[in-house]
């Protein structure tokens, strides 16, 4: 569990990610579609010279057999941060759910949970895998 600033896992990286994700939510607001965001994101970190891979098959496995449907992560960031992107009236359990699910499938250790259409600022919510 996460006490302090020093114990914040990947603080780095997570302040560099925050800055990019402000600056989209500066420049674009409330009002855009979800891959409008994340492609405006993308812009955004690469910028910061950032590593990102976007829209990556995960393969999911059930009871130990491959499933033919993949999860596509939106952002994973330095090869450990999974980056969600909502643009909904508010994150509730099931977005947390979720995002929880896909770290177990991308086995990163933390997830940000971003919804760009919260208003007067952005929703951010770090979320680290459970073992």
């Amino acid at each position: 569990m996460e006490t302090d600033n020093r114990d914040i896992l990947f603080k780095d990286e997570c302040y560099k990610i925050n800055g990019c994700i402000y600056a989209v939510y500066n420049k674009l607001g409330v009002g855009f579609l979800e891959a409008v965001y994340q492609e405006a994101l993308e812009i955004e970190l690469k910028k910061e010279s950032i590593p990102v891979v976007t829209q990556q098959p995960i393969e999911i496995f059930y009871d130990g057999f491959p499933l033919s449907k993949k999860y596509i992560a939106d952002i994973i960031c330095f090869g450990k941060i999974l980056l969600e992107i909502k643009a909904v009236s508010e994150i509730n359990n099931c977005h947390k759910a979720q995002l929880l699910n896909y770290l177990t499938a991308t086995r990163c250790d933390l997830g940000i949970l971003i919804n760009f259409q919260s208003f007067p600022k952005v929703e951010i919510h770090r979320m680290l895998r459970k073992r």
